[in-house]
């Protein structure tokens, strides 16, 4: 996917069909063109995955996705396959209107939706009801026939977007088809890479119709997806002042583990050295669990003060805690003026005493963290996870982590990066901890905020899927370390 940088740019809903819109206006090729184009491209997917199919359903609205599904239907029959169409209704207009003109005056079969209805059999279901302008729930009807298409157990080929997928944002505001298989057109839309897009999508493939290149001059992408990166090897002669010192704050009270692996995650990306200021009780565990540790007990500021001296970058909020010890040490370290990372308590701390950073700094919360962060709802920063980071990014003057499926890194400049890695096994205790470790590290090492945020989280998320190779389930964060040493060194690992 991301040899063709076209593949790696994701776009808005309102982008491409600007780029629909110059292709027809400005390249001379029609829209009826177009659509023929997309589905010759959606029929050779479905016979690739599925060379067996043998009869194929194809369920079309009234939209041009529709009209997508009554030629792919078409190129079916021609194929010699069994090929239906069950419309929604035979409302279409325009392209989509010609197209079910074609498919009809070829002697296709057409069913009505009805919800008492039965789905016909077929090898392979094509969802070809809503494309990318849906930004509701669908109707009664529609919902019930996805349901219904969702149910049966026979697998889909989406056309463009799964119906029900919101291509800005990728949440779901009601039904919504789960593909195994989604063949999107034209640019990658930037809502079927995070939220709830994941469940719905399947194996995600871009095809551009044979577009020339002069379509995109002039179009910046409104985000990207994320790269494989890793700092380059070391100078021969390095040594440990010159890959930086930093200080992991917190541990309160029963929560010894998390930043234990905050500090040695710094330490597997590479970080020279890694202190750490804990509780008192904590440090017979950290000393024998992780010598190379500099674990200190500090009561309070005054005890911090002379680490803050040494470090050159903080991870603040692992176990911190919300009470008065974790206080007094998160604001001391923000007044510190250092270049920081800041999750969990640190950010929940945050969201109840405002303040804009001036260094540079890397806030790595999950939807519910933002959520308090922007004084809203874990469900309303679901619903659009873009604006969120990108609102969080710009209210803290902070380079924002958007955590969760298809993580986002939000720059205050607007710029953004996804990332498509990592599974469902990450989901357990410990790993936004080692997250701010991993982001902590690759700041001391030299990066920017930026970059070792978008280094950081690609590296995180390809660790949990090496260790997700045993299984997802029962993944735990320390599972990462190994891994997280080899990608840092651009290695692979088995």
């Amino acid at each position: 996917m991301h040899a063709n940088r076209h593949l790696r740019e994701l776009y808005t809903v309102e982008q491409v069909r600007a780029l629909d819109r110059r292709a027809i206006d400005e390249l001379g090729i029609s829209g009826f063109e177009l659509m023929n184009r997309a589905a010759t491209a959606a029929f050779a997917c479905l016979r690739r995955h599925w060379p067996h199919a043998r009869c194929i359903a194809v369920f079309c609205g009234p939209g041009n996705n529709g009209g997508d599904g009554y030629l792919i239907a078409g190129l079916a029959q021609d194929a010699g396959l069994g090929a239906e169409v069950v419309e929604l209704s035979d409302a279409a207009c325009g392209d989509a209107a010609l197209a079910r003109d074609v498919w009809q005056r070829g002697g296709g079969i057409t069913h009505r939706w009805h919800q008492d209805a039965s789905l016909p059999h077929a090898d392979v279901y094509v969802d070809a009801l809503y494309g990318t302008g849906l930004n509701r729930a669908p109707e009664a009807a529609a919902s019930a026939l996805i349901e219904r298409i969702n149910a049966s157990g026979i697998p889909v080929l989406a056309v463009d977007i799964p119906s029900g997928l919101n291509a800005d944002t990728g949440h779901c505001p009601g039904a919504a088809i789960r593909a195994p298989v989604t063949l999107s057109f034209i640019a990658a839309k930037r809502g079927m890479y995070t939220g709830q897009a994941a469940t719905r999508t399947g194996a995600l493939e871009i095809n551009t119709l044979g577009l020339p290149e002069i379509l995109w001059q002039g179009m910046p992408a409104d985000a990207t997806l994320l790269d494989a990166m890793h700092l380059g090897p070391r100078a021969r002669d390095a040594h440990k002042g010159d890959c930086g010192h930093v200080l992991a704050i917190g541990g309160d009270h029963g929560t010894a583990g998390a930043i234990r692996l905050c500090g040695e995650a710094a330490l597997r990306c590479g970080a020279g050295l890694v202190s750490v200021a804990t509780r008192s009780e904590n440090l017979t565990a950290l000393n024998s669990a992780r010598p190379e540790l500099m674990a200190h007990g500090v009561h309070g500021p005054q005890e911090l003060q002379s680490m803050l001296a040494r470090a050159s970058v903080l991870a603040v909020g692992p176990g911190l805690g919300q009470g008065a010890w974790g206080h007094a040490l998160w604001l001391t370290a923000l007044d510190s003026g250092k270049p920081l990372v800041l999750d969990a308590d640190g950010l929940n701390l945050l969201a109840r005493e405002q303040h804009r950073f001036a260094a540079p700094a890397v806030l790595t919360p999950h939807p519910g963290e933002a959520a308090r962060l922007l004084a809203r709802t874990n469900v309303e920063v679901q619903a659009d996870r873009f604006a969120a980071a990108r609102e969080l990014a710009q209210r803290y003057g902070a380079v924002v982590v958007l955590k969760g499926s298809g993580s986002l890194i939000a720059n205050p400049d607007g710029r953004l990066d996804v990332c498509t890695w990592g599974n469902p096994g990450m989901a357990s205790g410990g790993m936004g901890d080692l997250l701010t470790g991993v982001i902590a590290a690759l700041m001391a090492q030299g990066c920017s905020a930026w970059d070792a945020a978008r280094i950081g989280v690609g590296q995180h998320a390809r660790a949990g899927d090496v260790a997700a190779r045993k299984g997802e389930r029962g993944l735990m964060a320390s599972d990462l370390l190994d891994p997280l040493r080899a990608l840092g060194n651009g290695l692979d690992h088995d």
